[in-house]
């Protein structure tokens, strides 16, 4: 091979290893915040729980209708976005390890966005079951 075909060969390997080191690197941000999140959840879950109920005037739920803390999945990725309050009946709650989020668009009136938040039973969207009789109480940020 000449020099002449060599050098833009090895400029194009390094700028196409370039582009994928960069596009890996936002991928395993992507990845570690979402880690960080499940993380976040799972450590201080019932903290964030106690705070919901407290601010909400939920200070003594039953049995009956018992809170927790969940991670949401998105249905798009798989990558944890934040976490939700689900509540319902203990024996139902139990079940409940993630809650997944679907997005959707009507055409009316010049287009409504809606979202659907699902309580189920796994953390992994591959193979979704609903829980029933547990619904979403509360929305939580967490910031990075």
């Amino acid at each position: 091979m000449s020099h002449r075909r060599i050098v833009p060969t090895i400029l194009l390997t390094a700028v196409l290893s370039g582009g994928l080191v960069a596009l890996a690197y936002a991928q395993l941000g992507s990845v570690l915040k979402g880690g960080a999140v499940a993380l976040a959840v799972d450590h201080f879950g019932p903290q964030i729980n106690r705070g919901i109920n407290a601010l909400t005037g939920n200070k003594n739920v039953s049995a009956e209708q018992a809170t927790k803390v969940v991670p949401i999945l998105s249905i798009g990725n798989g990558s944890y976005l934040g976490a939700v309050q689900v509540n319902g009946p203990q024996e139902q709650l139990d079940k409940v390890k993630a809650v997944a989020q679907l997005e959707g668009k009507v055409n009316v009136i010049g287009g409504i966005r809606l979202r659907a938040l699902i309580p189920i039973a796994a953390r992994s969207v591959s193979n979704l079951h609903r829980v029933p009789g547990v619904g979403v109480s509360a929305l939580v940020d967490i910031k990075l």
